[in-house]
């Protein structure tokens, strides 16, 4: 049969898209459209953008993204400040797989249903952002928190995403691991387990904003882009040179803060407004906050043994929830061997140190994900472990049912800089050293730049033998060790010690000192180099002075005499193993990730001026009426 040449062109133009066949188009059709979906017709999954409503009316930008077929699935949720669109466009693979995070890869391709929320007030949602929102009560009389938005949320999706069987779980790490935790206060009944990472808790205590009063610089930049513009404001002034000399130069903190123009952001005039530990941070402390609630989610609670952003907030919030957890089944802490957030990354190796495969998908896969499984789809019960630390120093895993497992045994700062377990019986003694604000000790080798992940992120493993070398830097070791000493729990510093200033701060570091003799190769986790004398950080914790007799009571220090500081390092579990030393290292500054004390008492640190920065003499004591020391939490 012969066709005519003008079906031939019907059937052809048919063919072509909408706009071809609709329209003629000239040399003057404009050129522009709308858009573009980089979502194929051969694409594995479904993606759907909402604009969910809040009780107060406020909407919150939400995507909801699963493989296509999925049915009766449970939804894993995450509320970020850090951009949901974004999270979920990275490429333009049609593979859901390929979509999202490392961390998501087993729950997409095991049907979940995942979802990601900007909270309000930032990115595409609707709303004023406020940084950590204060739980609603004497800070908060809105009636609106990040509780109320996470029920809101999750009553909404159980509601009308019809593919779900009407399940919920939080995960997420940093300010998602806070946003995860306040979703456990007045949960919505759909909520039936929660996994908050590295989560911040407490902002003054030990978390992002100060350490035992000790502000940390390193968060000025942070704070102005999430303030800026809905969080797209990371384009901000400051010079290209080593951050050392920038904070240096600048003056005090509240000069820098000045300089650049960001004294009147309202976050950080929180900060330098309350610079002790008043209601303003205590009543917006998640762990006390949670300690007053009934524990009726189901929580995982993660962190990295070295993370250097929030080490405080897990092992606090499980210290304060687990007593409520009558069959020791509903509340686990897990201490694995990352930096900050590395759970949701790739776990073979943090700086230096290399561990026996990737130990944080291993812990995801094992689990983290039978642990949603079985609270979301009702698979069997896996038997989470109340504690899963990861033993550093022999590179394994230990299923323990409490924390800490370790017995406090303490181990003294004794004569000719030695590390004793024997309690001092001298009189007086005491060592010192001179600490100088013009010269403070760099917490990490110079040229220091914060904003680099490469020098930020393995920071607390880096060798110690930089600074133990300085003569503002005290060192006590001990022998060489002739059997194993294992420690699980979190040191608890005992420091007695004086300044011929009026205020000061007080760096006590735990440190695993390799032989000196040998190299011990990738047996011992360490690679890209020799371990010969490797000076491993396992704790590095900062105390400011004003605060000895209360964090609530700041007051100038007596020159000259003796106070006791007692604080405690980050939780670990570890393996000092036959042939390495114990090491304890003592010094007075952390710059710039820390601000530096004037060692002039001042009311108000941030305000600092030029004349109250002066040298003072610092007194290390190690005798019987004043026995610093470090209490180990020694495993049997």
């Amino acid at each position: 049969m012969k066709i005519h040449p003008l079906m031939l062109a019907l059937a052809a133009s048919s063919m072509l898209p909408a706009a071809f066949a609709a329209d003629k188009v000239t040399p003057m059709t404009p050129d522009g459209v709308a858009s573009y979906n980089k979502i194929r017709p051969e694409a594995d999954y479904i993606k759907r953008v909402e604009m969910v409503p809040m009780r107060d009316g406020t909407k919150l930008y939400t995507v909801i993204l699963m493989k296509k077929g999925t049915k009766n699935a449970p939804i894993l949720l995450s509320r970020t400040p850090y951009d949901a669109k974004g999270s979920t466009a990275r490429t333009s693979s049609q593979h859901i797989e390929e979509l999202v995070d490392a961390m998501d890869i087993e729950y997409v391709q095991d049907n979940y249903i995942r979802v990601y929320q900007d909270i309000r007030g930032l990115h595409n949602s609707e709303g004023d952002y406020v940084t950590n929102r204060p739980v609603v009560g004497p800070l908060n009389n809105t009636g609106i928190d990040e509780a109320t938005d996470a029920y809101d949320t999750i009553d909404w999706l159980v509601k009308n995403v019809a593919e779900s069987n009407g399940k919920v779980g939080i995960v997420g790490s940093s300010y998602l691991g806070f946003t995860s935790l306040m979703a456990e206060i007045n949960p919505h009944p759909a909520l039936k387990a929660a996994a908050p990472q590295s989560p911040m808790v407490d902002g003054w205590m030990g978390d992002d904003w100060f350490h035992n009063g000790a502000f940390r610089n390193v968060n000025i930049g942070y704070t102005i882009g999430q303030s800026t513009a809905k969080a797209e404001g990371w384009d901000i002034a400051t010079e290209p040179m080593d951050d050392y000399s920038r904070f240096l130069e600048a003056g005090s903190t509240g000069d820098y803060i000045k300089k650049w123009g960001y004294e009147n952001y309202p976050f950080i005039r929180k900060l330098t407004e309350n610079p002790a530990y008043t209601d303003f941070w205590s009543l917006q402390a998640v762990d006390k906050i949670l300690a007053k609630e009934p524990l009726k989610v189901p929580t995982m609670l993660i962190v990295g043994q070295w993370d250097q952003e929030d080490s405080y907030g897990a092992p606090a919030v499980y210290k304060a929830i687990e007593p409520k957890d009558k069959y020791n089944d509903k509340v686990s802490l897990v201490i694995g061997p990352w930096r900050h957030s590395g759970v949701n990354h790739y776990g073979y190796k943090l700086g230096a140190l290399t561990f026996t495969g990737d130990t944080a998908k291993e812990f995801r896969v094992k689990y983290m994900k039978p642990f949603f499984d079985h609270y979301l789809k009702g698979a069997p019960d896996p038997h989470t472990p109340p504690v899963l630390t990861y033993a550093t120093g022999v590179n394994k895993w230990n299923e323990s049912p409490k924390w800490p497992m370790g017995e406090g045994k303490k181990i003294y700062l004794s004569d000719n800089f030695g590390l004793s377990f024997d309690a001092p019986k001298a009189k007086q003694a005491f060592d010192d050293y001179v600490s100088d604000p013009a010269k403070p000790v760099p917490f990490i080798p110079r040229p220091i730049n914060m904003d680099d992940s490469s020098q930020w992120k393995p920071w607390l493993v880096h060798d110690q033998r930089f600074a133990s070398s300085r003569p503002d830097v005290l060192v006590y070791s001990t022998d060489v060790l002739d059997k194993p000493v294992h420690i699980m729990g979190a040191p608890l510093v005992n420091l007695f010690a004086s300044t011929s200033g009026s205020d000061g701060d007080w760096v006590v570091k735990l440190v695993d000192v390799y032989p000196n003799t040998t190299s011990e190769g990738h047996s011992q986790g360490y690679v890209g180099q020799e371990m010969t004398g490797f000076e491993l950080p396992l704790g590095i914790e900062i105390f400011r002075g004003r605060y000895v007799h209360g964090f609530d009571k700041p007051a100038a220090l007596t020159p000259n005499k003796v106070e006791h500081y007692q604080f405690e390092l980050p939780n670990v579990d570890h393996v000092f193993l036959p042939g390495h030393k114990i090491m304890v290292q003592v010094q007075s500054s952390l710059f710039p990730l820390y601000d530096r004390n004037p060692q002039t008492y001042v009311d108000n640190i941030f305000w600092a001026k030029p004349q109250d920065y002066k040298k003072a003499t610092i007194k290390v004591h190690h005798d019987a009426k004043a026995p610093s020391n470090i209490v180990l939490p020694i495993a049997k």
